[in-house]
């Protein structure tokens, strides 16, 4: 999971929680449109405090930027019954928020949120005028992370949502020991696993195991595509990454210094890069109907 480098929002944004066609979500919102609006869809266990370092930087560079809990997750709750988070469903509601913040929408999703905004793309691209892929990768995960998986679901079916992070905490590598997070961020971190819907998790967790390569599909969807990434990925090897930018002809960027998450571990980087992208689509005039190619670069 991300772990923000810190949980105040910057000035200006606020938190609140956006009336769309197919129920409130919690977000947080920052900036003014000036350059266009992005909308931000984070992965499993994640929640929008994963983007809050992004905020600033890409608010700063005229950006108005949206950040969502998605159905299940962290501050939007949800049905206890996991057809309520069938991909589809997902993507409906990205759609739906989409269309509530009006106007042509840059889509950014990380890792699990990136199969969720490219399931919403295949099914409607017209409200969107670019999508970045971070951290996600054309099918399912890697062998190691499935293995990994398929431990959270078992022990889902088994034990309480607090007797499962501790489980978790567990297996942790001494890397990620508590001790290297600070307190207020570790107990944000505990919060808001115990606040996941569990049939949320055991529903998007099949998805990540279960993932078809769509790479075909989306590459016809005449929209400016973006993957990035950082320089190492557990969950999709960086080559396979590669490999499927050159399949979208998408623009390519890899994060120095980052893993999984550059968003939240590479911050200034990751929006240096989004907003470079996200202007270039504006000065081409981009959007389902005229596409920037943008690979390599």
């Amino acid at each position: 999971m991300s772990k923000p480098p810190t949980l105040t929002l910057p000035r200006g944004a606020r938190a609140y929680r956006l009336a769309t066609a197919r129920g409130d979500f919690a977000v947080h919102d920052a900036g003014e449109p000036r350059a266009g609006t992005a909308l931000l869809v984070p992965g499993f266990t994640g929640s929008k405090e994963d983007f809050i370092a992004l905020l600033a930087p890409l608010a700063r560079q005229g950006f108005r930027v949206v950040a969502v809990d998605g159905r299940g997750q962290h501050e939007t709750g949800g049905p206890r019954e996991e057809a309520a988070y069938a991909q589809e469903e997902l993507a409906l509601d990205v759609l739906a928020q989409a269309e509530a913040l009006g106007g042509d929408v840059h889509l950014l999703g990380h890792s699990l949120g990136g199969l969720i905004v490219r399931a919403a793309v295949l099914r409607d691209p017209a409200p969107f005028v670019s999508l970045t892929l971070m951290s996600s990768g054309p099918a399912a995960i890697s062998p190691a992370q499935q293995a990994r998986t398929r431990m959270l679901l078992d022990a889902l079916a088994a034990m309480d949502m607090e007797e499962v992070w501790q489980a978790m905490r567990a297996l942790d590598p001494p890397e990620a020991a508590d001790a290297a997070t600070p307190p207020a961020v570790r107990d944000f971190l505990h919060r808001r696993w115990l606040a996941n819907v569990p049939e949320q998790l055991v529903a998007t967790g099949r998805q990540l195991l279960d993932e078809p390569d769509r790479v075909a599909e989306l590459a016809a969807v005449p929209l400016p595509k973006h993957v990035l990434s950082g320089t190492v990925d557990y969950a999709w090897p960086v080559p396979r990454m590669d490999d499927m930018a050159r399949r979208l002809n998408a623009r390519r960027t890899v994060i120095e210094g980052a893993e999984h998450s550059p968003n939240a571990e590479r911050p200034k980087e990751t929006a240096d890069a989004l907003a470079a992208f996200w202007h270039d689509c504006r000065a081409a005039g981009a959007g389902p109907d005229r596409p920037v190619s943008r690979f390599p670069g």
